[in-house]
């Protein structure tokens, strides 16, 4: 499904867009939460990579998460990008903080 909708944007450099995951809208134990009191999500998922920038050598230097990973994001920053009628958000790869292991 998002393969589909990439082939008009590709990240450039040390880019990578992801797609954050939904907010939680009810509690474990089934209380519907408001959307004011919902946190922002920091989870995501990787759609598309950049090919990496240049190192001080001149080297590229790959991008350090691969698509479909799920990734932790910063409270702020990034950049909204909207294809497709969708959401996505596009941050360096340095910015991001961590990624989840299966």
């Amino acid at each position: 499904q998002a393969g589909k909708a990439f082939r008009k944007f590709l990240p450039l450099l040390d880019r990578v867009l992801v797609e954050r995951s939904a907010a939680e809208t009810v509690t474990k134990g089934g209380i519907m939460i408001p959307e004011k009191a919902q946190g922002k999500v920091l989870q995501a998922t990787v759609v598309a990579v950049g090919s990496g920038a240049k190192g001080k050598d001149g080297q590229i230097q790959p991008v350090s998460v691969k698509v479909g990973e799920k990734v932790l994001l910063p409270e702020y920053g990034g950049t909204k990008i909207v294809i497709e009628d969708k959401d996505y958000y596009l941050f360096r790869d340095g910015d991001i903080l961590g990624k989840y292991l299966d």
